[in-house]
């Protein structure tokens, strides 16, 4: 929940800079998330399969994250021709 939460609370403010803070607050509930996988797993309440699949999940939301960081940055440093306060 942590991971959309943080996408949704940066596409609200002011400008390009600070969606990519949120972003990368994603990034990182990403990061937590694999840890909650692992524990899981390590206490026994998802098997190996389950975790597998989540663990490609995981990594899926990351790439596109990473994409998302990367289409920001553009913006933030000009290459996309909008200003710097606007969003995409």
């Amino acid at each position: 929940m942590s991971i959309p939460a943080n996408i949704v609370e940066g596409s609200g403010q002011e400008s390009r800079r600070e969606f990519r803070r949120f972003l990368l607050y994603a990034a990182n509930s990403a990061t937590e998330l694999e840890y909650h996988r692992m524990m899981a797993r390590d206490v026994q309440l998802i098997g190996l399969t389950d975790y597998a699949a989540l663990a490609g999940r995981t990594i899926e939301v990351r790439k596109m994250l990473r994409g998302l960081v990367k289409r920001v940055e553009a913006g933030i440093h000009g290459r996309n021709n909008k200003t710097n306060n606007e969003k995409s």
